[in-house]
């Protein structure tokens, strides 16, 4: 019985020290990772400054380059260039991750709904279906252009989003119109406004349309949420920037707007129908767009109509579907970490699609996709010993970075249909809400039968060029800080 005592008094100080020393370990790891991170960056890793992490707390230059004329400022709504921005703090980053879920249950409803409707019954008999507050809203829309609209031509702050079609501004008089930040639209003050009539093609080609008793258009949209707006179809001119404008520009004068659409004056539409701006705009600019969106809200990217695209951008065929064809389609068929492929079949990326989408957020991907980057993920940040850091709502790999001067970050590079492999920006890679809590921007949707959604942080810095004419889209880095 001593000899016992005497080997588990022996034994303590010996587990004691595996401890200590694997502690120890851990510590050193992790302090050779900073020393050696001014040496410059491995390959496939980026390398960057905590104090970096958060944006300015000031709206900084950009190197945002136009591919034309017709190139528009883009800014985050939230951030300090945003002429929408209030004295009041931003929301809090669980509520717009929140807004952003609704979003995306939206646009699974909307998918499902259009390719069977007798499978989507089922589906909502079960109750798998969108929350009633809640759906595609400017409520979830992150970035704003400002444009010109009527002669003289008055400055109204629009969302731009690629899954709706047709713009729309609130105008007077209004009976029942939402807060904005700048005054209301006002027709009569314009010399080049006009009413559509309902025979014009333009209102015949509208979802949702009626006629007044003089025989005008009038149109109405109804969003996930059962926000809507409504009011008078009509044409006016457009103006781009100083020099550049687009007469008879066929828009919705709001009259009946209620629901989630913050302080933005409207919607920019840039889905694929005849009556977004960019269908419109085709036959002066050409049948496409691009934009780049910056890697922080205190930057400025832009949206321009037209041009040519980055000398280094990989296409990727855009693909169609007659069943929503107002969203962008296209073939996601892999995703790299640090430079290795993650190991799952093209097949479970191609089961449901994945469209590209300017007002959703993070980007979702298949359960089992996002299962096998999220383990590559976590497995290469192990290397450094980063703390874990609690779940973001929707997020939930995350980091906390406190005590570190530099970070050392996986790159993720996502692969496309024909070969195109696109590496991300840092700010594509991590949804950074503080230093302590930092989490991989991405997320998986709940079934693998939904559609994949490529979100704008995964956008972030590219110039993203949606060339319609030849079907395809584009990838080109560095195309905005």
């Amino acid at each position: 019985m001593a000899s016992g005592a005497l080997r588990r008094r022996r034994g303590a100080p010996f587990r004691v020290s595996v401890v200590l020393i694997a502690t120890a370990l851990v510590r050193l790891a992790a302090s050779a990772a900073e020393r050696t991170a001014t040496s410059g960056p491995e390959p496939d890793w980026h390398v960057v400054s905590v104090a970096a992490l958060l944006p300015p707390a000031a709206c900084t230059a950009s190197k945002a380059v136009a591919s034309n004329w017709s190139a528009l400022h883009v800014v985050h709504r939230h951030g300090p260039c945003s002429p929408l921005q209030a004295r009041s703090a931003p929301p809090p980053h669980a509520e717009l991750l929140n807004d952003d879920q609704a979003r995306v249950d939206s646009i699974h409803r909307k998918v499902a709904a259009a390719a069977s409707p007798a499978l989507e019954q089922a589906r909502g008999a079960k109750g798998v279906t969108l929350p009633a507050q809640r759906g595609i809203s400017l409520g979830t829309g992150n970035y704003v252009v400002s444009v010109g609209l009527g002669t003289p031509a008055r400055d109204v702050t629009v969302v731009f989003d690629t899954g709706s079609d047709l713009s729309w501004v609130q105008c007077t008089p209004c009976s029942d119109c939402y807060e904005q930040k700048d005054p209301l639209f006002d027709p009569a003050r314009s010399s080049t406004y006009s009413a559509v009539p309902c025979a014009a093609p333009e209102c015949q080609g509208l979802d949702s349309r009626s006629c007044s008793p003089d025989r005008k258009c009038r149109y109405e949209v109804v969003y996930g949420d059962q926000s809507q707006t409504d009011g008078a179809l009509a044409r006016d001119t457009l103006t781009l920037t100083p020099s550049d404008a687009l007469p008879g520009f066929v828009f919705g004068c709001g009259e009946r707007d209620t629901g989630l659409f913050g302080r933005a004056d409207g919607l920019v539409g840039l889905g694929r129908e005849k009556v977004s701006l960019s269908s419109q705009a085709a036959s002066k600019y050409g049948a496409g767009f691009s934009y780049c969106l910056p890697s922080s809200p205190s930057a400025a990217g832009y949206l321009s109509l037209g041009g040519p695209a980055p000398a280094n951008a990989r296409f990727t065929a855009m693909e169609t579907r007659h069943d929503t064809p107002s969203f962008y389609y296209v073939g996601l068929v892999g995703v790299k970490v640090a430079g290795r492929t993650v190991r799952v079949s093209p097949i479970v990326f191609a089961a449901a699609g994945t469209v590209i989408d300017s007002g959703t957020v993070i980007t979702r991907l298949p359960p089992r996709a996002y299962a096998g980057l999220r383990s590559a993920f976590a497995r290469s940040m192990g290397r450094y010993g980063y703390k874990r850091a609690p779940a973001l709502s929707i997020l939930d790999t995350c980091y906390d970075f406190t005590g570190h001067t530099t970070v050392r970050i996986p790159s993720v590079a996502l692969v496309f249909a024909g070969g195109a492999a696109v590496g991300l920006d840092f700010s594509g890679v991590l949804y950074v809400a503080k230093v302590a809590q930092a989490c991989l921007a991405f997320a998986p949707n709940g079934d693998g039968a939904d559609v994949g959604i490529l979100g704008n942080t995964q956008q972030k810095t590219l110039a993203v060029v949606y060339d319609v004419a030849n079907n395809k889209i584009g990838f080109g880095a560095n195309g905005c800080s």
